[in-house]
């Protein structure tokens, strides 16, 4: 007699951990080689970020088409054969907010085009620094990763009391503890093997704390959309928005500490 059952499921762990390392190497690669590679890869997500905040939103479709091609604007220019991220990318950042915005009425779609591409300048931005752009755009992404790696295990291993249970239920502050202290052993490791800066290194638990209000306020968007996940590209993981919930505010605040503050202080 055959076996009809239908075959077991790989534990949700397995298949998070091996989609997560899948991410974690096409990234590497990209920050590696930087240049091209690197802003594909982040116009790739961007535009999927983009299309799922939208559903997110309830925009209707011709909305969120406009909203793609606006978007669209502000990541070409940023090319590395285009005029980079710059004062112009800026400028075509906040046209095409106030375009979406202006055409469609609908402010909660046209605040995902800054969602989206302030991010994506940032680190793009971060990347082009001379001799420094690889450390400190590994610090920015990998802060994050290693951030949802501690809050998960130190979530699941000690759980206690609630971190925002009306907004996400499974969060905890013991996760996020255990994310900031991930996130800092991060930072002091590559200091000491990659020269990362003291600043840098004392400013990651609070940007490991920025990280998980971004995570948090993917979640409240979510459950005012009641929706589980942003998407379903990635197994055991959802959408790229809820892989990427935690880098939208962390790269700005990389950006300011690491390009802008540094400039600014060397004009005065």
């Amino acid at each position: 007699m055959s076996d009809t059952s239908a075959p077991k499921r790989p534990p949700e762990l397995v298949v998070r951990l091996v989609t997560a390392l899948g991410l974690i190497a096409v990234a590497l690669l990209a920050i590696v080689f930087g240049g091209l590679l690197f802003w594909l890869l982040a116009v790739a997500l961007g535009m999927v970020m983009m299309a799922e905040w939208a559903d997110l939103v309830a925009a209707a479709p011709g909305h969120k088409r406009l909203g793609l091609y606006a978007l669209v604007v502000p990541l070409a220019i940023m090319a590395p054969i285009g005029a980079g991220p710059g004062f112009i990318a800026v400028g075509l950042i906040g046209a095409a907010f106030f375009f979406v915005g202006a055409t469609t009425r609908r402010a909660w779609l046209a605040w995902g085009v800054v969602y989206v591409a302030v991010p994506i300048l940032s680190l793009l931005l971060i990347r082009q620094q001379k001799d420094i752009g690889l450390v400190y755009t590994l610090w920015t992404l990998a802060l994050v990763w290693a951030c949802d790696i501690g809050a998960y295990f130190a979530g699941r291993l000690i759980g206690g009391p609630k971190l925002a249970p009306a907004v996400s239920p499974n969060k905890t502050w013991a996760g996020l503890i255990g994310g900031m202290v991930a996130a800092s052993l991060f930072a002091l490791a590559m200091h000491h093997f990659y020269g990362l800066g003291w600043t840098a290194v004392v400013a990651t638990p609070f940007l490991a704390m920025l990280a998980q209000c971004g995570d948090l306020f993917e979640s409240w968007l979510k459950r005012r959309a009641g929706a589980k996940d942003s998407g379903t590209l990635f197994p055991g993981h959802g959408g790229v928005l809820d892989r990427l919930d935690g880098v939208v505010p962390v790269a700005p605040a990389a950006a300011l500490l690491v390009v802008v503050l540094p400039k600014l202080i060397g004009l005065l």
